[in-house]
């Protein structure tokens, strides 16, 4: 099946980028995070707050609360005019209307999807010129791969004659194209296909309207769902804001790819105190500094339900861990979906099968900066954590399996992209072949390519092992390619 695929998908090359999202050399597995002093002369503060009122006379209270009296300082009134951005002045009005410090985590949601200057809403950051660059822009033979096991679970799913395909952020829409485009000749499937783009930025939504080569259909009431037909094959495509949205009742295959990456985390530091979360707080000399919270805070209910899932002995050593509410209520949904409605669903990004300690990241054209700098102006990021993932799903519906994680390099070329770079560089031209070979090693390889003979500070780095795949999938459909 999966040779045939290979063989019968369309053999023509589109062009490749020639840079990757997170380039950091190998031996750097989290980069230049910059969330912790601890770890770079250039990390924002980190300052204990205590509750000066009650530290001395008693212990924290057991209550899941923040006692945030006194952490603001209202800053001298001045006519001067002020050079903050709208979302840095957004954001510390939340902090003074709060009347103390807010969460990393929603310091993150509003930094990337702020309706009015969120980092993902209103441009495009992807590519070369953008900020970062994904698997499905090195190569086409990402997303074909993807298809490939679409097709496969399509298959084992008994190939239902309607079935949606959700895709969870799906950037420029270039790893749905590059589906399409190499399942074009398996009409049976494509046809069954109601494709649904989860997409909360108006900007990107019309790149994939775009780049899918979209006709929108006449006489659409529905302008939340607004409905569009890909010329590639001739499929429906429906935009949606949140999956929630996607209809049900249809046998259903989800995508996530790189999608977890960018929910937003709550980070918790070791103290004397125990685990205090750490917050984000007006500074007097600087926009935004680090606080720790001198009580327990909701999230803490997440830190005690993650921690339940890990060895002590893997607590004991961290002192960080970074926990994500929105990635366990995500995977709930999903598997909820799932158990309903059957199907499966993909998740490929870079992560850890463990316990995240201190990952959060901000990439900014190319490079990494710190987090607090210019909020808005650069992407965030934090490791996912499979093991959260898995135990999320289990828990939400013992109707449906979980499978991995694998690394990256394992999928693929389980998948076949061995087989179709092979075919692809039967048809191209020389530079069509670079760029093949330096796509391959970038989503297959680990470390430099061996073969690259340009300037060193542009060899392609090979991410093959940071990037996990895993799969979610009905129990009815037996266990799902290539996991077996």
């Amino acid at each position: 099946m999966l040779r045939r695929l290979l063989l019968q998908a369309p053999t023509s090359c589109r062009r490749l980028s020639n840079a990757y999202r997170y380039s950091a050399p190998s031996h750097s597995p989290r980069f230049f995070s910059s969330s912790s002093s601890s770890q770079s002369p250039n990390s924002s503060f980190i300052e204990h707050v205590e509750d000066n009122a009650n530290h001395s006379t008693s212990p924290p209270s057991a209550t899941i609360s923040v006692d945030r009296s006194g952490l603001y300082n209202t800053p001298e009134h001045s006519h001067e005019p002020s050079s903050d951005s709208e979302l840095v002045k957004h954001l510390k009005g939340i902090i003074k209307f709060r009347g103390g410090p807010i969460s990393i985590a929603e310091y993150m949601e509003e930094v990337l999807t702020n309706p009015k200057a969120g980092f993902y809403i209103n441009r495009d950051v992807f590519g070369a010129e953008g900020d970062f660059i994904t698997s499905p822009e090195v190569s086409q033979m990402f997303g074909e791969m993807v298809g490939v096991w679409a097709m496969c679970l399509w298959e084992q799913m008994g190939q239902p004659n309607k079935v949606n395909l959700v895709e969870l952020g799906p950037g420029r829409g270039t790893l749905m194209a590059d589906l399409l485009r190499g399942a074009s000749k398996f009409k049976n499937f494509t046809e069954s296909l109601q494709i649904h783009m989860v997409e909360c930025s108006p900007t990107l939504q019309k790149l994939q309207h775009s780049n899918l080569k979209c006709k929108d259909e006449d006489n659409t009431d529905d302008k939340d769902n607004k409905r569009s037909v890909s010329t590639l094959t001739g499929t429906p495509v429906t935009w949606h804001a949140a999956l929630e949205q996607v209809p049900s009742g249809l046998p259903t295959i989800i995508i996530a790819h790189e999608f977890y990456d960018a929910l937003p985390v709550h980070q918790f530091q070791k103290s004397s105190r125990g685990w205090c979360e750490k917050m984000v707080d007006v500074a007097e000399d600087s926009p935004f500094r680090f606080v720790l919270s001198p009580q327990p805070t909701p999230a803490t209910l997440f830190l005690m339900k993650r921690c339940k899932w890990a060895a002590t002995e893997e607590i004991a050593k961290l002192d960080h861990i970074e926990v994500c509410p929105k990635a366990m209520e995500l995977t709930q949904t999903i598997a909820d979906r799932i158990s309903s409605d059957g199907g499966g669903a993909l998740i490929i990004d870079y992560g850890l099968n463990g316990v995240v300690s201190d990952s959060l990241q901000a990439i900014r054209k190319h490079k990494f900066v710190d987090i607090l700098d210019n909020p808005g102006s650069a992407d965030l990021s934090a490791y996912v954590d499979f093991a959260s993932i898995q135990h999320s799903a289990e828990e939400a519906s013992g109707d449906v399996s979980v499978h991995g994680p694998m690394t990256q390099s394992q999928f693929l070329g389980s998948l076949g992209i061995n087989f179709r770079v092979d075919a692809l560089l039967q048809n191209c031209t020389e530079d069509q072949a670079e760029s093949l070979r330096t796509g391959y090693w970038r989503l297959v390889g680990e470390g430099e390519a061996p073969f690259w003979e340009g300037p060193d500070e542009e060899a392609p780095i090979g991410m093959g092992t940071r990037y996990l795949a895993m799969a979610i999938v009905n129990k009815r459909q037996g266990v799902p390619i290539p996991f077996q």
